[in-house]
């Protein structure tokens, strides 16, 4: 095997958070911490001592309480960290330095329709303690529940912090849900005040929701105050036409009204234990009614604060963007930015409108250090043939981030030979389940192809066989074989803890399993091969989607591709759909193509018994292929929420398909 793709310089590896933080556990544990291995095995080893000392070093404000910092560390689920805490998350956040490296910005917006707005340290604060003022006065308190419908913009990010200092609880998804997905989510946690918005853009496209919200303000009895943001220009209307309809006291009002036209009192940040609730968030909920996932305040904020500093190198003054919707993970990840003194690069639409140069013209006119973006952005960019490295400075930044699905070798080497060279680019797997990462990028190792980097600190990480064993080589499970402080406080609506327990740990009883099929290299980094429940078994041999996808995406007649195995003839057979650029049609050269692609790149075995032409494939709202709901499909059966998705008129595509009825 070739060398890595980069590596830190030694100065470069000495300068980073991660570093100085090595040396101080190192003093602190007494013990030589001379490797990532070695403070890895520390960071696992005592998890209490560890995250106690994440608490220190990062400069949380609260209380940790008294020893011991980790409980019945033996049980999972069970097991409980700072059990005499106390904190309060918006306070942390808030927390931040003010004017840093020349720059007073915490917030810096750009929509795709060419607005642009900046929110200094003190307007957020004076914004937040705005709608805290407001929220109290409507009667929120802790553990009543806040949601937004919102694109990413500033009163997101200030609706949260708000909620947050309360000690209610956040929970948001983005504009382009349809009524029934908004009502599957929202439905179930009845929230008292709902933020929404009047529209957004996508693709140059305005999209009005007033009907969709006027349908929301019916169905969500339990919403007493209804704030409407400006974004299309006609709030105000559809506030009149809310307070038209609305009755028993619930009312509406534009944001600028309602909180613009506060005059605040002074803002309050009262302590709550480690494990009060702060957000909900929401499996994709392709097989059924949403999981509405509990995360506690503290745990979201110290494994934040270590995937921040530890993990990206992000350092006051540091300029954050990652492409996301309120509908995601990756929008509470990116948040969490603040209590590092970073400022937010928010950005709201299409990634390719007008053209695919969109989001590095916001990332070299703001200085951005960290890009975060999505596997299959990086994937399109290559096939759009950008070359970013010839058309942009990108002198800021130093941490392009990647995830929502596999990063395959290829774009490894495109980031490099077309976007920027001397770039940490740090894949990193973990997901909504734990608001958080289990693999992630280590800026003081090398990047190898293929490979995310190493495992959390603080996260005992494991690969297990059928039963359960630990595998040091080969592809199995993923698992975490002790506690973590970000792993849920249970689901909503789960009173007995059920549902939460057959979710992650009734396969392997003591152990967190996350459903992805994956294996160790020889570097200590981490291949991830798709999610186990996707994962294909042709002749009882376990495959994993991503192989194949990995050898489609090399094709350029190929657009897009989907993976599923169908049962036929008492076994699995792999059958692919494909998308072909525009002109191109699937002709039996271009099958052989494709199948001569695959069985040379993976092997025979991985080769599909039938390659299908479609016109589109299903994805969630966060943009993820949906395997699972395809080959519900295939068989027959219904899919049980649509509204999950974000195109469900294209499952009709995969119903009664004559070339995989033989």
């Amino acid at each position: 095997m070739s060398g890595p793709l980069w590596q830190p310089t030694a100065s470069a590896a000495e300068s980073t958070n991660l570093a100085h933080f090595s040396a101080a556990a190192a003093k602190a544990c007494a013990q030589p911490l001379t490797s990532y291995e070695a403070l890895h095995a520390f960071s696992t080893d005592d998890l209490g001592a560890f995250w106690h000392l994440i608490w220190a070093y990062c400069g949380v404000k609260g209380d940790p309480g008294a020893e011991p910092y980790l409980v019945d560390r033996d049980r999972m689920p069970g097991a409980k960290f700072f059990p005499n805490g106390q904190l309060n998350f918006a306070e942390n956040q808030l927390a931040g330095r003010g004017a840093v490296a020349g720059s007073d910005d915490a917030l810096v917006f750009r929509g795709e329709d060419k607005v642009r707005r900046r929110v200094s340290w003190d307007e957020l604060r004076h914004q937040t303690a705005q709608l805290q003022t407001l929220l109290r006065r409507a009667g929120v308190t802790s553990g009543d529940r806040v949601a937004a419908m919102l694109p990413n913009v500033p009163e997101g990010v200030i609706g949260m912090l708000a909620t947050s200092s309360l000690g209610a609880v956040w929970s948001s998804c983005s504009p382009d849900f349809g009524v029934q997905g908004v009502l599957d989510r929202f439905g179930q946690i009845e929230p008292k005040v709902l933020i929404v918005c009047d529209g957004y853009w996508y693709a140059g496209k305005q999209n009005d929701v007033s009907a969709k919200v006027a349908s929301l303000a019916q169905q969500l009895p339990t919403v007493e105050r209804i704030i409407v943001t400006s974004y299309l220009g006609t709030a105000d209307t559809l506030v009149t036409s809310l307070n038209a309809s609305l009755s028993g006291g619930r009312r509406a009002d534009t944001w600028d009204d309602a909180v613009a036209g506060t005059t605040p009192e002074p803002m309050t940040f009262e302590r709550f234990p480690f494990d009060h609730p702060l957000y909900i968030l929401f499996s994709s909920g392709t097989t059924g009614v949403p999981k509405c996932i509990v995360h506690s305040a503290g745990g979201t904020l110290l494994k934040h604060l270590s995937e921040h500093q530890m993990h990206a190198d992000v350092r006051p003054g540091d300029r954050v963007m990652y492409f996301t919707t309120l509908g995601w993970m990756m929008w509470n990840w990116l948040v969490s930015g603040l209590a590092n003194g970073a400022t937010l690069l928010l950005y709201d639409g299409s990634p390719f409108h007008p053209s695919w140069s969109v989001l590095w013209d916001y990332a070299d006119d703001e200085r951005c250090t960290h890009f975060g973006t999505s596997a299959k952005y990086i994937d399109a960019l290559k096939k759009a043939d950008a070359h970013p490295m010839q058309t942009h400075k990108l002198a800021a930044t130093r941490v392009l981030l990647s995830t929502g699905s596999v990063l395959v070798p290829e774009s490894y080497d495109y980031v490099y030979q077309s976007i920027k060279k001397d770039i940490h680019l740090a894949s990193i797997s973990g997901g909504t389940d734990i608001c958080g990462c289990f693999v992630l990028g280590v800026p003081t190792l090398p990047v190898w192809r293929g490979e995310i980097q190493g495992a959390g600190l603080g996260m005992a990480v494991a690969v297990v066989d059928e039963l359960g064993g630990i595998l040091p080589r080969g592809k199995g499970e993923l698992v975490c074989i002790a506690p973590f402080p970000s792993m849920p406080v249970g689901f909503w609506n789960d009173p007995d803890g059920r549902k939460y327990r057959a979710a992650y740990f009734d396969r392997f009883p003591g152990l967190w399993h996350h459903g992805d099929f994956a294996e160790w290299t020889e570097h200590g980094g981490m291949i991830i091969h798709g999610r186990s429940d996707a994962t294909l078994n042709p002749g009882g041999v376990r495959i994993g989607t991503a192989e194949i996808y990995r050898q489609v995406e090399q094709l350029s007649e190929i657009k897009e591709a989907i993976v599923i195995g169908q049962d036929w003839d008492n076994d699995v057979r792999v059958v692919l759909f494909v998308i072909t650029q525009d002109g191109i049609t699937l002709d039996k050269d271009l099958q052989d193509k494709i199948k001569r692609q695959i069985r040379v790149g993976a092997s025979p075995r991985h080769v599909p018994a039938r390659i299908v032409q479609v016109a589109d494939i299903p994805r969630t709202k966060s943009g993820k292929i949906t395997e699972l709901a395809v080959r519900e499909i295939v068989h027959g059966r219904d899919v049980k929420n649509k509204e999950a998705l974000a195109n469900p008129e294209a499952l009709d595509l995969y119903r009664g398909l004559g070339e995989l009825a033989e």
